[in-house]
């Protein structure tokens, strides 16, 4: 019996547990289904050939995982019978596949399970120039075609089957980031970087180091854990958990560094700790880093726009609006938040979880090419990464927090109808969740209370002008979410 890919196939990507979910059978068909979905209708439409290119033709990447080359093989094989060529770019991070696909100009697939445990892997797929696939952009006819495949048979080989080749882009990634950011002439930094075995081993030497054909650069890099290990032998690849950081917060408390930085598995999210061994929260890095390119885009004699989800800080519009950026608030979700990018033409997104999307790299998200942004923002003046930091984070957040309930519609609506009563004036939006604010009123605080779509779970975001208020706001919904 063959595997119902509705619990392997995400909103976003493909996630699971290798093999009993994700194996190569199912790569195959995944592959065979996403050549006839994406591929080859996009370069029918005109994109996704790759400058000359006889045929269609995508890019295949992996993390450091033992499964990640089994699987890349067969999905190859199942893109590659249907007369797709494909360039295999072989170990990368997540961005720098989408580099790879929007440098190419081609479609995409990624095969990493990012921050999640060695026994997982996964596949994030784009089209070409790095658009993403997700639930309503194509993933769930790829889903439908290959539960097809794996129910009844893999399609017969075309006659002019695809060829396989590879390619080292690397350093081609390296150097166009460096093009992006000139770090210079920063003052000297040294920085701890805590790769937790996953990607970032591979790409921060070849972007912060002496690449080749790159210069060498006034920082110092302590490194933790850059050995490739998709065993993850020192401690999760998911810097948005406390735990995981505090190898990093020790070890530049210790080297009396200027700051940290922490990469996810495949290293698409960055997250900065400060010179104190601090965690900068990634709304007040999407201020800081959305300010310098709004700062260029008004150089440049343009109207900057820039993208943010809705559980980021409320200072993050404050201070982008301020510097003269129209904001746009959206859904949580890479592929929402890339719509919008691609829709307004924004210059920069930023999401509270790290991910930083920018227009100069195809809409897409690159952790990498926020920390350089950090780095320059930093070695440019002499204030400390806390006092910096400082800056960009006036109010006081509660984080997210997860709720194991029954009923999650029934536990929300009791909390919008506490609220309701306690404040008629606070304002209710549901355009992810529900979001209650009482910003324009005093005392200020905002929550927003969303449901998981796979577990029984309520996620509470809570932000208040001072930490008291803070604290009532998020242990009064706390109560009403988990009363018996």
């Amino acid at each position: 019996m063959s595997i119902d890919l509705s619990v392997l196939v995400k909103a976003y990507d493909v996630r699971g547990v290798v093999p009993d979910q994700l194996s190569p059978v199912v790569a195959e068909a995944l592959g065979a289904a996403f050549a006839r979905v994406v591929v080859l209708p996009d370069a029918e439409a005109g994109a996704g050939t790759g400058a000359g290119a006889a045929r269609p033709g995508m890019v295949i990447g992996r993390d450091m995982r033992d499964s990640g080359p089994g699987l890349v093989d067969a999905f190859a094989r199942g893109v590659t019978a249907a007369g797709v060529d494909v360039t295999l770019i072989g170990l990368c991070s997540t961005d720098g596949l989408y580099f790879a696909s929007g440098s190419l100009g081609v479609p995409g697939a990624m095969f990493t399970a990012s921050h999640n445990p060695a026994r997982y892997n996964g596949i994030k797929l784009c089209r070409s120039g790095a658009r993403p696939v997700g639930q309503d952009t194509g993933l769930a006819q790829v889903r439908e075609l290959a539960q097809d495949y794996l129910d009844n048979a893999l399609p017969e080989p075309v006659e002019a089957a695809g060829q396989v080749s590879e390619r080292d882009v690397l350093a081609e990634y390296a150097g166009f980031l460096r093009s992006l950011v000139d770090l210079s002439g920063v003052r000297p930094l040294k920085v701890v970087v805590d790769a937790g075995n996953g990607m970032g081993g591979l790409t921060v030497p070849a972007v912060l180091g002496e690449a080749a054909g790159l210069a060498g650069l006034p920082l110092e890099v302590v490194p933790l854990f850059f050995e490739l290990d998709g065993t993850f032998p020192n401690h999760e690849a998911n810097p948005l958990e406390p735990a995981n950081l505090v190898d990093l917060q020790a070890a530049v408390v210790a080297n009396e560094a200027d700051l940290g930085l922490a990469f996810d598995g495949d290293a698409d999210r960055c997250f900065v700790v400060d010179e104190r061994g601090g965690a900068v929260s990634p709304s007040a890095v999407t201020a800081l880093v959305g300010l310098a390119e709004v700062s260029k885009e008004l150089a440049a004699g343009r109207a900057p726009t820039v993208i943010h989800n809705l559980i980021t800080s409320r200072a993050v519009p404050d201070l982008l609006s301020a510097a003269g950026a129209q904001t746009v608030r959206t859904r949580v979700g890479h592929s929402f938040i890339k719509a919008q990018m691609a829709q307004h033409g924004a210059v920069f997104g930023g999401e509270h979880s790290a991910h930083y999307y920018f227009r100069d790299f195809w809409f897409a998200d690159t952790g990498m090419l926020a920390a350089l942004h950090v780095l320059a923002a930093l070695g440019t003046q002499e204030h400390s990464m806390s006092q910096l930091a400082e800056m960009f984070e006036p109010y006081v957040g509660s984080g997210e927090i997860n709720s194991t309930v029954p009923d999650a519609a029934a536990a929300t609506q009791r909390v919008l109808d506490a609220y309701r009563a306690a404040y008629p004036e606070v304002v209710v939006d549901t355009l992810d969740g529900v979001t209650v604010s009482h910003w324009e009123s005093h005392p200020q605080w905002w929550f927003n209370l969303r449901a998981s779509n796979t577990e029984p779970l309520l996620r509470l975001n809570v932000e208040a002008a001072d930490e008291d208020i803070m604290e009532k706001v998020r242990d009064d919904v706390l109560a009403l979410i988990r009363q018996d």
